[in-house]
């Protein structure tokens, strides 16, 4: 490995003492945040603006891959010249404005000068296809779409043409980098600032300011709609716990159109000063790594799989990480084996494990940068500050004592306006107390510490036990030979249901066996938990955020199991 620099010295932050205060009943599983640090009051604009006179100088921008940065003083520009075009293209406060692409800079203009003028950003999903795309414009109601051209194998521009004489709301497209785009751009430079002065004056922090279509199991997505409020708090609380200043940069190869990217990722830093550092337009480990070191990256984004992927790369030791001190994992459970390897190997001693959903903006519970590697390796954390989260019995909807595992539901600021045009929808999610059933399946320590065992649909009930995959999946991942593994259930006519692990394994190791299996976990785990069924993969089935599809695997799972 090459010489490790040595880390910069950091400026005292003001870390905030958050104090967890239980219920009445000190045994309640129910915690509140609170912290020094009020909530912002303002939008989205207005914290960039403010950015933009305390930075201006500093970086706020890097597209590693198109070889581009923009200092605060640039950002801020261009981001008023796209607000003003748009204001001269007749889009208002209220307008629908999608954006289809993959990460890019002006993905983030995008973001900042819709915002800007009270336009609702609506992100779509850069996997998505003509049907899902066409859902997405009608329900949504895009008045303007901005999208890339193409990228890999989706040919934006086709599928555009394919569905827009079924989405009569849709007035413009303007692709990136075609003559719509730079004419927005060249008609904001020549703009009357005063337009946007007005423009900004007229918003409330409680407007919708986006709406992100979550990938439901069944039906079709819903479209959590979020405010100004919402997502500026939740990066910028995100943000202080992890002790960000203007001195950080971060490395952001979760995708933009989901919360990780645009909330925990860009609002993170724009409401910090820090850097927002694109490594590539998709996600690849090697231009990662590549991006933390040359831009000396203090923070690095991911899901598991990520991390995974990047600890795998066969040129991983060539890598100089020493800039790192912190980041986020996210998105899905981390196992425990990944968490001390990126702790130890990439001297992230600061990773922090964040929860949520994208209806709560997203993130509800967080690890802090104090807290022991047991607590990061085995929880995700404690509240955030100004929200709360309590544990359930998902019948009766009680309260649960602490230790006793139940339905996870956060309450506070963070919480969705509600579902995009869909008021019933938003009722089975958002009871009338305000509370966000999340249904996943917790259990709160005496602490307030916070473990997610599983979602209530993944429980696994076998001969009348009760089996999470969660806990499977952490004993299986110890095993030497196992890069990554995956536990659902399965019918079987004798038990109900039955255990199959899906299991990636190392390079250069043998495929793992069911008889394998069981002697690994004799007399280790018990016998009703260790899986029947063990089926090697080279990669699970996932959405573009790198979330197991479970649903997808326990259909394939079927298939196999029935045979030709």
């Amino acid at each position: 490995m090459r010489g490790r620099r040595p880390r910069a010295s950091r400026p005292p932050h003001r870390v905030q003492e958050i104090r967890v205060s239980a219920a009445s009943s000190a045994a309640s599983s129910y915690a509140s945040g609170t912290g020094e640090v009020p909530l912002l009051g303002d939008t989205i604009g207005e914290n960039l603006d403010r950015t933009v006179r305390r930075f201006p100088g500093r970086d706020a921008l890097v597209d590693v891959a198109a070889g581009r940065r923009w200092t605060y003083a640039e950002f801020g520009a261009d981001v008023d010249a796209l607000a003003l075009g748009l204001l001269d293209l007749g889009v208002v406060r209220g307008d629908r404005v999608g954006v289809w692409a993959p990460n890019r800079a002006e993905w983030t203009l995008v973001q900042y000068a819709t915002a800007k003028i009270g336009a609702i950003l609506v992100t779509v999903n850069p996997a998505y296809r003509s049907h899902e795309l066409e859902y997405v414009l009608r329900q949504s109601g895009i008045r303007l779409l901005v999208a890339a051209d193409r990228f890999k194998s989706s040919h934006y521009a086709a599928m555009i043409e394919e569905v827009r004489p079924n989405c009569p709301e849709l007035e413009f497209t303007a692709l990136l980098d075609g003559p719509v785009w730079t004419s927005l751009l060249e008609r904001g430079r020549g703009g009357d600032p005063a337009d946007l002065v007005r423009a900004q004056a007229a918003l409330s922090p409680d407007d919708p300011v986006n709406i992100q279509y979550t990938s439901g199991t069944t039906g079709f997505p819903k479209g959590a709609t979020l405010s100004h409020h919402n997502i500026l708090n939740n990066g910028f609380f995100t943000g202080e716990l992890l002790r960000y200043t203007e001195r950080d940069r971060v490395c952001i190869p979760v995708p933009f159109y989901h919360c990780f990217g645009m909330v925990m990722g860009n609002l993170a830093c724009t409401s910090h000063g820090a850097a927002m550092v694109i490594p590539a337009p998709s996600f690849d480990p090697a231009a990662t790594l590549a991006a933390v070191e040359a831009e000396s990256c203090t923070s690095l984004y991911g899901v598991p799989t990520m991390f995974i992927a990047e600890l795998a790369d066969p040129g991983f030791d060539a890598y100089d990480l020493s800039s790192l001190r912190t980041g986020i994992m996210a998105g899905s459970p981390c196992p425990v084996e990944v968490m001390k390897e990126v702790i130890d190997r990439m001297g992230m001693a600061g990773v922090s494990i964040c929860y949520g959903m994208t209806e709560t903006s997203p993130v509800s519970t967080q690890t802090r940068a104090d807290d022991s590697v047991g607590r990061r390796v085995s929880t995700v954390g404690r509240v955030g500050p100004h929200l709360e989260v309590k544990v359930t019995d998902p019948a009766s909807g009680r309260t649960v004592p602490r230790g006793k595992p139940g339905e996870l539901c956060t309450r506070g600021y963070s919480v969705m306006l509600g579902y995009w045009a869909e008021p019933e929808r938003t009722a089975e999610a958002v009871d009338a107390a305000r509370w966000m059933h999340t249904g996943d399946l917790a259990v709160m320590d005496a602490d307030g510490y916070v473990s997610i065992t599983g979602r209530i649909k993944d429980m696994v009930i076998r001969g009348g036990e009760n089996i999470y995959p969660r806990e499977v999946e952490e004993f299986l991942h110890a095993h030497p030979d196992v890069l990554d593994v995956q536990v659902i259930g399965v019918p079987d006519p004798k038990y109900g249901e039955e255990l199959m692990a899906w299991v990636r394994m190392r390079e250069g190791a043998a495929p793992l066996t069911p008889e394998a299996v069981r002697e690994y976990c004799a007399g280790r785990l018990a016998r009703f938990k260790v899986p029947r069924y063990v089926h090697v993969v080279e990669e699970f089935p996932m959405t573009v955020t790198g979330k197991i599809r479970k649903i997808e695997m326990r259909e394939m799972a079927a298939r196999l199991l029935d045979g030709p």
